[in-house]
């Protein structure tokens, strides 16, 4: 009886370690990953044999139409005081390289046209806040923690599309 009230005794104690080893390993890693963000998966458009134009996919939105000639008058918006999720849209047909940029506030990916750009995914790393601010001939990514601010920037208005990153 004593034999086996001492090997109930070491699997009750050997349960309650596991479990406390679980639930801490569990917590652990849930803490690391909880400000983590990624991207999702970005399909680009192959052209058809011959045609050069894409095939109709599911998982493909229509390509935005091209920006008009005539000058728009656009302000850019007011910082946002609250974060916001990842930014993501599939670059048209045209679009050209697709190229990622990283800095401490974050990710931004664009795809750079021979006479333009586009957005293709800005996404903040843990803790950062992100604006974003597009105009006919530049597009603005900005990320900002505390007194820390990280601009990536897409310019085309007086040469091809180029990319400058600003950290102040």
């Amino acid at each position: 009886m004593a034999a086996m009230r001492r090997g109930l005794v070491h699997a009750l104690a050997w349960s309650l370690a596991t479990g406390a080893a679980v639930t801490l390993s569990w917590w652990g890693v849930h803490t690391v990953m909880a400000g983590t963000a990624y991207d999702p998966p970005l399909a680009l458009p192959i052209p058809a044999a011959g045609s050069g134009s894409p095939k109709a996919s599911s998982t493909q939105h229509p390509p935005t139409p091209a920006p008009s000639k005539t000058p728009r008058k656009k302000t850019p918006p007011p910082p946002s005081p609250t974060p916001q999720k990842p930014t993501t849209q599939p670059p048209s047909p045209d679009a050209g390289r697709v190229k990622s940029y990283t800095v401490d506030g974050g990710r931004v990916v664009f795809a750079l046209g021979e006479t333009s750009a586009e957005l293709v995914s800005a996404t903040p790393s843990a803790g950062w806040q992100m604006q974003v601010w597009k105009q006919p001939t530049w597009i603005r990514v900005t990320f900002t923690r505390d007194a820390h601010e990280r601009s990536v920037f897409a310019v085309w208005h007086d040469s091809a599309p180029r990319v400058e990153i600003d950290e102040r």
